[in-house]
């Protein structure tokens, strides 16, 4: 699944290439799941994130190692993203983000899942090596 910037990561390289503003990438990066269809103007706080249930954002550190070097225009996860078990309903899952912080936060980027899927109690939502994939064009 193909992911796009959010409308605050567009307006933050805009003003570092132009305006020479700078930027410090957050420490850690965080997946978060959301019921509703990917949007580039949504925050960390207006995604319709998925809430209780044992749900929470998958954390990982910022390096080379979670998002290797980009090749060709594109950039994919290398290493697996998973979440805990639902221990209840966290309805059906469109999409996804990356956020720079636990709650709230900004966007990075996002997408909408290649297949939406009800996630529903025992259920162990994750992502694959390779399976978040960032394209710039």
């Amino acid at each position: 699944m193909a992911g796009s910037k959010s409308d605050y990561l567009e307006n933050k390289i805009l003003d570092i290439i132009l305006g020479a503003t700078s930027y410090t990438p957050a420490a850690n990066t965080y997946i978060a799941l959301s019921t509703s269809a990917y949007s580039d103007a949504a925050t960390g706080a207006s995604c319709n994130e998925v809430s209780g249930g044992s749900y929470a954002r998958v954390s990982a550190t910022n390096n080379a190692t979670t998002w290797p070097n980009a090749s060709g225009g594109v950039k994919a996860n290398g290493i697996v993203f998973t979440f805990p078990a639902a221990s209840g309903s966290w309805g059906t899952v469109q999409s996804f983000y990356i956020v720079d912080a636990n709650s709230s936060g900004n966007i990075l980027y996002g997408a909408d899942l290649t297949s939406a899927r009800a996630i529903t109690t025992g259920d162990t939502a994750s992502f694959a090596v390779g399976a978040i994939t960032i394209t710039e064009s």
